[in-house]
């Protein structure tokens, strides 16, 4: 008698192989997904603590932590971030104590531990979603090392501040004033405190508006007009330590996620605009288009000054996205 082997043929083999592609490929979406679920979840957790921060800081200064402070033209400035104040109250005490708020964060020759300091990776300033968290190496050999964030304050919906008399703009967070919780006359819980911004986000400085009063630009078109031939720089939010917007912080003037496209050397560019970098040495206001920007679709993540955090839509209502960006604005706006 002739023996019979049990086995496969190479055509239920091929069949069993697609199967499993097939179950793979519908298992992968659902993988990707929570794992995105995770990110956003904890991202939104590093707001949350971020505002409780600022609460503590409240609590312990009896003011709102300054955006940044601004030193005197000729003197070799302080302007240290919200995000450098707030160190302590992070779990960060070690980190601040690296820091002499007397002199520059670039000052190394007065403060050589900045040099630590402005390379230091601080987790809860970084989404888990950020593609490019990285240390940005300096450009000169006096330079230093600086490492990216992804949470900007909110300073308002346009003007940020004019150094001539030395006025802040709108926002939860101002430069050189103190303000107390009963500054905020739209209450706490309806006031923007920090959202997300990306890393090594490309900017341009015109240099314009360079006027008073000048109004909030209604369109991404409306903001490009103010380009000119203004160079881009790619290294916007990538010093965590310095207070300066586009730097650390963000503006109301667009939607979350609003596309400002601008051509240079043939390629285009999604990018912000800061008409001047804040400085007392400057006789021009700063005005400021610093879009949020997230890597989770379809939205931003967003600290309110309460301490309560939300998930904002690309969609949500030019005006009261500006509205919950103003602390003084008399709004009444629905929770978005």
């Amino acid at each position: 008698m002739k023996s019979r082997q049990n086995a496969f043929t190479l055509v239920e083999l091929l069949v069993v192989i697609a199967i499993i592609g097939i179950l793979v490929a519908l298992l992968l979406p659902a993988v990707q997904a929570a794992r995105e679920a995770a990110r956003r979840s904890s991202c939104l957790n590093n707001l949350k603590q971020m505002g409780l921060a600022t609460h503590n800081y409240l609590d312990t200064m009896n003011c709102i932590p300054p955006f940044s402070c601004l030193a005197p033209a000729g003197t070799t400035g302080t302007n240290w971030s919200l995000q450098a104040r707030i160190l302590p109250f992070l779990e960060q005490q070690n980190l601040q104590n690296l820091i002499d708020f007397n002199f520059s964060y670039s000052d190394v020759a007065n403060a050589p531990n900045h040099a630590l300091v402005t390379q230091m990776k601080v987790p809860m300033y970084n989404c888990p979603s950020e593609t490019k968290s990285q240390p940005r190496l300096p450009t000169t050999p006096t330079g230093v090392t600086h490492f990216p964030l992804n949470y900007g304050g909110n300073l308002g919906d346009w003007f940020v501040f004019d150094p001539v008399r030395n006025q802040p703009g709108n926002g939860a967070f101002v430069i050189n004033a103190r303000l107390g919780a009963a500054d905020y006359l739209d209450g706490l819980s309806n006031t923007l405190a920090f959202t997300e911004v990306k890393a090594y986000q490309p900017n341009v400085k015109p240099g314009a508006p360079s006027n008073l009063n000048e109004p909030i630009p209604a369109t991404a078109t409306a903001v490009t007009g103010y380009f000119g031939s203004a160079a881009i720089s790619p290294n916007g939010h990538t010093e965590w330590v310095d207070g300066k917007v586009h730097e650390t912080g963000v503006t109301a003037t667009l939607a979350p996620n609003t596309k400002v496209l601008f051509s240079s050397g043939g390629k285009l560019y999604d990018v912000d605009l800061i008409s001047k970098s804040e400085s007392l040495a400057n006789t021009v206001p700063t005005y400021a288009a610093v879009t949020a920007r997230s890597y989770h679709p379809g939205i931003v993540q967003g600290g309110m000054m309460d301490g309560s955090v939300r998930t904002i839509a690309n969609n949500i209502d030019l005006v009261i996205w500006r509205a919950i960006a103003t602390r003084n604005g008399g709004e009444a706006v629905p929770t978005p």
